[in-house]
């Protein structure tokens, strides 16, 4: 697993972001089982956030450009 930096999430579009988030979900639940997954399982959940953040944003912002 690579750490994703906020430009590349930036660059994913929606459905992209929605696929590497399950696959990240997929890996978090792995960290979490092996007793030394600690550190790798915080930047996961981490990642996690800096895509729910981006996908909230790209939400907020169509809907002031629909009003």
């Amino acid at each position: 697993m690579t750490a994703l930096k906020s430009k590349e999430i930036q660059k994913m579009n929606i459905d992209e972001r929605m696929k590497k988030m399950e696959e990240l979900k997929f890996e978090l639940v792995k960290a979490n089982a092996s007793k030394t997954g600690a550190s790798k399982a915080k930047e996961i959940r981490r990642i996690i956030a800096r895509i729910l953040t981006f996908n909230n944003q790209d939400k907020n912002a169509e809907v002031v450009k629909n009003k």
